[in-house]
């Protein structure tokens, strides 16, 4: 997803002994280019996401630095370096203030850096990250889209990846995604991407058909089970402001199979949506398709008619009458077939008297036109009681 301030940080902190002083709220800003400037012409033509680096040699006076950050916020740069030691020895607090309050990245070198040497090194960082992701992205949809032709992406990956490894996708989705403006999507996506904290060279993130998808390839379950542990975590914390749905897909061996994680991965964000109570809609919710038990069943059948008419066999007239009668009884079956018959359980978990449970089944009885007493008509029923809350569910 490109070359971020962080991942600058993380190449320069040592070798260019480069640090971060203000302006941290900005760490996912990505980077286009870096271009050296000593006065204000260049930066009038700075269309976004370009990094400037100056020797203050043009900014010696704490009003001229005020302006050139001014600028930079105003053409919507990634943010700013500065050589110190000759032309300015200490960034100002004011300087600096401008910076967090902004969110500009403002950054230090020490004068005995080579400067020209550190934007070459970076500037070629910046431009094979991107081209790269992007190939390996495009590799990964053809894989998840026509895993049939497998000469078509296998090439690509494969001095990147373990192909015959395992491979397992995490679907991250919320509503709105596709609508959003690029700009935007791209920051959230950088900010997630940075939650990845363990995941280095065996894994990949892109945003794909609504979601950002990240792969991880070739880890054992206790690592990548840490991974998802640190990940949402951290998404908590640097995203509080986002919610979304994570869906886990299987770990299957080869990259062939690699489409069939990613279906099950959305099926488990779909599932995800489900599980989700009001409380949690403005949070985080997980969900790996593997701990779903008969979920997976039903999550991965493609013909969504099907799944209709069964619902509308064995619930309908239930769903009728509350909707006549603004009843619930087609929440007390489901919390009667899930109690395994139980009044007490049932009337416990509802916080209704027994006895007012027990003419509810006799009623939905009738109703239904079925005495409820074989193991095929509970499960039919329990069923048809899961596709609802699917259905209910869906966007």
């Amino acid at each position: 997803m490109g070359f971020t301030v962080e991942d600058m940080l993380l190449v320069s902190r040592q070798r260019y002994q480069m640090k971060l002083i203000a302006g941290k709220e900005g760490w996912s800003n990505s980077i286009s280019w870096l271009l050296m400037v000593e006065d204000l012409t260049i930066v009038q033509r700075f269309s976004g996401k370009e990094l400037a680096v100056t020797t203050c040699l043009g900014f010696q006076e704490e009003e001229k630095l005020h302006l050139l950050m001014e600028e930079l916020v105003r053409r919507q740069a990634s943010g700013l370096i500065i050589n110190t030691g000759c032309y300015i020895r200490e960034v100002p607090a004011g300087i600096r203030k401008f910076a967090d309050d902004n969110a500009l990245p403002l950054l230090t070198v020490p004068w005995d850096i080579e400067i020209a040497e550190m934007i070459k090194d970076l500037s070629i960082r910046i431009f094979l990250q991107g081209s790269t992701d992007e190939q390996l992205s495009a590799a990964f949809i053809k894989a998840i889209e026509s895993p049939e032709d497998y000469e078509a992406y296998v090439k690509t990956l494969l001095p990147h990846f373990d192909i015959e490894g395992s491979f397992q996708v995490i679907l991250l989705h919320r509503n709105g995604l596709a609508e959003m403006d690029t700009v935007e999507r791209k920051r959230i996506g950088y900010r997630l991407q940075l939650a990845l904290t363990n995941l280095t060279h065996n894994g990949h993130f892109f945003y794909y058909d609504s979601s950002f998808v990240v792969i991880i390839n070739a880890l054992s379950p206790d690592t990548t089970a840490e991974i998802l542990r640190q990940f949402r975590a951290n998404i908590v914390r640097r995203i509080p402001d986002q919610s979304f749905v994570i869906g886990v897909g299987s770990a299957l061996t080869g990259i062939r199979r690699l489409h069939l994680s990613y279906r099950r991965a959305k099926a488990a964000a779909r599932m995800a949506e489900v599980f989700r109570t009001d409380g949690e809609r403005n949070g985080f919710m997980l969900t790996q398709f593997d701990t779903m038990g008969i979920w997976r069943l039903l999550s991965m059948v493609s013909d969504r008619q099907l799944l209709a008419e069964f619902e509308e066999e064995y619930l309908k007239p239930l769903e009728d009458y509350d909707a006549a009668h603004d009843s619930e009884y087609v929440r007390t079956l489901e919390y009667y077939l899930k109690y395994n018959g139980s009044i007490r359980q049932v009337a416990d978990a509802m916080f209704i008297h027994r006895n007012t449970i027990s003419y509810r089944m006799n009623h939905i009885r009738e109703i239904l036109g079925s005495p409820l007493d074989t193991e095929e008509e509970r499960l039919c029923c329990l069923t048809a009681c899961l596709i609802r809350h699917m259905r209910q569910a869906a966007p």
